[in-house]
């Protein structure tokens, strides 16, 4: 099940047009520190929707999937209230499978698949339906044969029961090639409106280093299809550089950067070198010299020789005012304690001390 899991959820179709929407219901017993019904919603392998019994709330985990509220406002709503119920449901189904496989205590984990696949070019539906336990298959839905499959002994109780249910399998039907396609058009629909907008980048050349390479880093950048390299009299480099990888920023947008391993490269050639960043959909590149002036770094300067005795100097300057001022602080405080003078005095006395000074 694990296996099936992780080839369903991670990987694309391979066809350009083929879309699907799978939600992924998980109950678990006796699994500390995590909780015991989460869902689950995949859009083309990107995650739009979470739920958790601990929150009990279906969030949006994709900006564009807030849209959903202007054409349908009580979606989010809507849709906890179901799930709500579905973890009830989910929880007295792994206490059953205990019972069906004879346990009685350990960590168990049942799993609900369930979803379709759209081809938005022949409009073919393909609705699916997979639940398992502990890892293995244990109930698959066959949509074309309107009949559901046990692959396990204990299981075919169920498998009966739920075949002789027509009005269980019509539902199916209906939830799996009718509704579900329609809410993955909609969720497509969110989702192209926002792969529409071009948001450029920060880019910067760091060094950590004298020895260090020399890094361009770009970020919140959108949409992911970009290209960051470093060029020498115009032309990509290919050697003595080390490209990154496209990473996630918080906010749904892009980082990726690349270094330059200055190694192997003159001072008088540094202006030969250029960093440049490519964005699709973006009229212009941004391109930045390699040039000792826009490198930004972290490290500290050690000061020079010329400056120390300027900076002892001062040092030497501010610790005598400071012992000068202490000694007559003191020395009023001792004045004032042991005289009867007025506090008026102990004035007159500071401003002698300091027209003396």
């Amino acid at each position: 099940m694990w296996k099936l899991l992780v080839l369903i959820l991670s990987c694309h179709v391979a066809s350009p047009v083929m879309h699907s929407l799978k939600q992924l219901y998980t109950a678990s017993s006796e699994v500390p520190d995590f909780p015991n019904f989460v869902s689950v919603v995949f859009v083309d392998g990107i995650q739009t929707d979470l739920y958790d019994s601990n929150t009990k709330e279906t969030v949006p985990t994709q900006a564009w999937m807030n849209k959903v509220t202007a054409d349908d406002p009580e979606y989010w709503k809507r849709q906890t209230l179901y799930l709500e119920g579905q973890e009830q449901i989910s929880l007295r189904n792994i206490e059953n499978l205990k019972g069906r496989f004879n346990q009685t205590t350990g960590i168990h984990i049942s799993q609900v698949l369930h979803g379709c696949e759209w081809d938005d070019e022949t409009g073919d539906v393909n609705g699916f339906n997979v639940h398992g336990y502990d890892g293995e298959d244990i109930l698959v839905l066959d949509m074309k044969a309107q009949r559901w499959i046990a692959t396990k002994q204990e299981l075919l109780i169920t498998q009966h029961r739920w075949n002789n249910n027509k009005g269980w399998l019509e539902f199916m039907e209906h939830r799996l090639n009718q509704e579900c396609p329609e809410r993955l058009k909609n969720s497509l629909g969110y989702q192209n409106s926002a792969l529409k907008r071009t948001v450029l980048p920060l880019v910067s050349v760091l060094q950590k280093t004298p020895l260090s390479p020399v890094t361009c880093h770009a970020t919140g950048f959108y949409p992911d299809k970009a290209l960051i390299f470093w060029s020498r009299d115009g032309e990509e480099l290919h050697e003595h550089v080390d490209q990154g990888e496209l990473l996630h920023n918080h906010d749904s947008t892009f980082q990726m950067s690349v270094d330059l391993d200055l190694s192997l490269v003159k001072p008088d050639d540094w202006p030969r070198y250029q960093c440049v960043f490519q964005l699709f959909g973006a009229e212009d590149d941004i391109v930045i010299k390699l040039d000792p002036a826009v490198i930004k770094t972290n490290r500290v300067e050690k000061p020079s020789v010329a400056t120390l005795p300027i900076t002892f100097s001062a040092v030497v300057i501010v610790a005598v005012i400071f012992i000068v001022a202490t000694g007559v602080l003191v020395y009023t405080k001792k004045k004032a304690k042991n005289s009867s003078d007025s506090p008026e005095n102990s004035t007159e006395l500071c401003e002698k001390l300091n027209a003396e000074n």
